[in-house]
């Protein structure tokens, strides 16, 4: 990790991922970028769905291929490239066939690299390959939920899941939250973990730093009104007042305790629950 010199109290626990050692180029691939306008938490009406969002640094949208659906053709790593929307790196790849596309980096991956996309695909990181046919033990990273749904699970910077079982038409992964469940055998998935894990050391340092990130300021209930939060209220400074801890709207929230839907669709998938609180 990167830090600096004290020159203000902020400056001072500041660090920042070294960029300069990691990746191999600042300019894009020009056909694999597009403007976008982004949501800041807001809803197709135009109201906030998701508090604290907005604002920010202005970004270019790049097209990353979740899919990699390009089935035994031979492609190369070009270059390792930031990427403002996510966390991880991204690689911009060459495929034989003369099209070029940007996948999600894996940690380790170096330019020059030869990946392909097969089903018994060797096990080097960045090879894409069905997970039944994925040794136990190994991990993986941009897997798909459904098979040819596009990878939905363990995208983030430093993530994998470990295959920890074989059984028949299914997989057994340990997922990042230390859940088990279970996902179709036929379902894809890359080998490796995915680039960037020093990102969880990351000290912004200051405010400033979040507001380019488009992150806005969150208000601590008990600092508000009764009206406003049920952990609102009392003279000077109040404890919550209540045994287990709530959010705006009265639902559970805070280590240990359950706010999982209880007639979600994947409760069948689900062999063992996620560990939270003290105890994990």
């Amino acid at each position: 990790m990167k830090s600096y010199k004290p020159t203000t109290p902020s400056r001072r626990s500041m660090t920042s991922v070294p960029y300069r050692d990691l990746l191999t180029t600042d300019t894009p691939q020009k056909s694999l970028t597009h403007g976008f306008r982004r949501g800041s938490g807001r809803n197709n009406a135009g109201r906030i769905t998701t508090r604290h969002k907005g604002g920010g640094h202005k970004r270019r949208f790049r097209d990353v291929d979740f899919k990699m659906d390009k089935l035994n053709v031979p492609g190369t790593i070009k270059s390792v490239e930031y990427d403002p929307n996510r966390t991880g790196f991204i690689a911009l790849v060459s495929y034989r066939d003369g099209d070029k596309r940007y996948i999600l980096a894996p940690k380790s991956v170096t330019v020059g690299q030869n990946i392909v996309t097969a089903p018994n695909a060797p096990l080097t990181p960045a090879n894409r390959l069905l997970l039944k046919n994925v040794p136990v033990g190994t991990f993986v990273y941009n897997v798909e939920i459904k098979p040819l749904g596009g990878a939905k699970m363990c995208r983030s910077a430093g993530n994998y899941a470990e295959v920890i079982a074989q059984d028949g038409s299914y997989s057994l992964l340990k997922m990042p939250s230390s859940e088990v469940r279970r996902v179709h055998a036929m379902a894809w998935a890359s080998v490796g973990e995915v680039s960037n894990d020093d990102h969880h050391l990351e000290v912004l340092g200051k405010a400033g730093r979040s507001r380019w990130l488009g992150i806005r300021p969150t208000v601590r209930g008990s600092a508000m009104n009764p009206v406003d939060h049920p952990h609102g209220g009392g003279e000077g400074r109040q404890g919550r007042g209540l045994r287990r801890a709530k959010s705006k709207w009265g639902k559970p929230t805070g280590k240990g305790q359950k706010s999982r839907t209880p007639k979600k669709y994947s409760n069948r998938l689900i062999v063992s629950r996620r560990k939270v609180g003290k105890k994990r």
